[in-house]
Formats: structure tokens, sequence, C-alpha cells
């Protein structure tokens, strides 16, 4: 019998001994997770298990970056410059936010990315526009600006304007987008918008007419009018007269 052992007493079974645990070497590369779940195994301290969960925090972290990074990259290459569809002061055009919309949010939910606003009024108005990935980062860009009091609007619409151009430009600087002109596409299939002059007549004759600006859009399938096609051009100008004759002669009746 070996030192230090004592014999069995009588009628006492000898117990086989007890092997020490061996656990299963960890993965050559092991992740923070890996490393958290070998020491809940060992029963480390609660030291060493906060610190192993901050870790797994910041590579997860790290992955939805990287994984944010991607989805942004692999949607700019789809996204098409957004036409402008709008004409604002000086008779520019622009492309307001629903054209944005259009052309981008499809794009952007085949990569798993979405978009939020937050707004805020201290003085001036701010609008925050949150991107966010699925898995979980999401990147803030906010601009500022006072109400805009151009024109004839009232204190909601001032504020409204404001809130939609802030949204429009934080969108954009969050995607990295641009705006063109629509008359790039028009000219490559030979269908070119009307020019500024065309603009100004065709304006006069509807409010000569009184005719709905809208409904005049509406048949002519265009946003605006310096959307419409210089090939109709013509044919709008006899639909205008005619409508100017109309007029005429209903103001001539009633006299």
């Amino acid at each position: 019998m070996a030192d230090g052992q004592h014999a069995p007493l009588e009628g006492q079974e000898t117990l086989p001994a007890i092997p020490a645990v061996q656990l299963p070497p960890l993965p050559a590369a092991a992740t923070p997770f890996d490393l958290l779940a070998r020491a809940l195994e060992r029963g480390d301290d609660l030291t060493v298990l906060e610190k192993l969960m901050d870790l797994q925090e910041r590579h997860e972290g790290k992955l939805a970056r990287k994984a944010f990074d991607e989805a942004i990259s692999a949607a700019k290459a789809e996204i098409k410059p957004v036409s402008r569809n709008r004409l604002g002061n000086n008779d520019k055009k622009y492309a307001d936010l629903a054209a944005y919309a259009k052309e981008v949010d499809p794009i952007l939910a085949k990569h798993h990315l979405s978009y939020r606003y937050r707004s805020k009024q201290e003085g001036a108005i701010h609008i925050t526009c949150v991107l966010s990935h699925r898995d979980g980062h999401f990147e803030e860009t906010t601009l500022s600006g006072a109400a805009d009091t151009t024109g004839n609007k009232n204190a909601i619409q001032a504020i409204g304007s404001t809130v939609e151009y802030l949204k429009r430009y934080t969108l954009t600087l969050a995607l990295g987008l641009s705006s063109a002109n629509d008359d790039d596409g028009k000219a490559a299939g030979g269908d070119m918008p009307i020019n500024e002059e065309q603009t100004k007549e065709l304006r006069r004759l509807i409010e000569a007419s009184g005719a709905d600006i809208e409904k005049f859009c509406e048949y002519f399938k265009i946003e605006a009018v310096p959307d419409l096609s210089a090939k109709d051009f013509p044919r709008a100008l006899a639909f205008m007269a005619e409508k100017l004759k109309l007029k005429k002669k209903q103001q001539g009746g009633a006299k």
C-alpha cells in the first residue's frame, strides 16, 4: 500500500478516483462569446465575467458597424441620382423628399437599412436623420434652420417648409447622395423638356384662363409645368388657347 493511504475498514468498499473535468479546447479563432462561455463553465468571479461581457459587446458593435458600412456601400452602388421634380425659387428645380423616398427606400430595404427622423425646436428647427442597419448599428445626421417665412406662408407653413428641407438634406448627407436634373435622361431619349420661356408662357396662359395648374399637370402626366416635354408644347398651347377662348366667351355671355 502506498504511503499516505489508509487501508479500508472492514466492510467498507473502495471508491474509484474521480477524474478532473477536462474542458474541450477553445477554437483557434475564439470569440469573446467563446471566452465568456468558458468563464461561466469554470465559475470565474464576477469581475472576470464583467470584463468579458464588455469585450463581447464591443466585438458585436464592431461587427455591426462592419455590416452597416458594407450595406451602405452596396446600396449606394444601386441608388441612381434623384431626378429634380419640383420648381423652387428663381425657377430652379429640386428633388423633393418624395422623389428621394421613391428612389432610395426600396434599395435601402433590400440591404436591411432604414431611416427615421427626430425633431426639436429651440429657437431654430433641428432635424436629425437616424440611419439604421438590421444588426443594430446606426448613425445620426443633424441640421438646423430657421422657419422659412418667404412668400405668403403662415407660421405653420413656414415651419413645415423648413422641416421638409432639413429632412431632405439630412437624408442626402447621411447617404452621400446627389440629385440630377431629369433633363439628361430625357435628352438621351430625344425628349427634352420645355425651356424657361416656354414655361413662363404656359404659366401666363394658365393664369389668364383661370385653369387649375394641378389639373393641367395631371392631364399631361407631369409633376410640374417645367417637366412638360418640348414635343408636347404645341399641344399644350392649343389646349390653353381653348381654355382662354372659353373663359372669354363665358365672360362675354355674362355681360
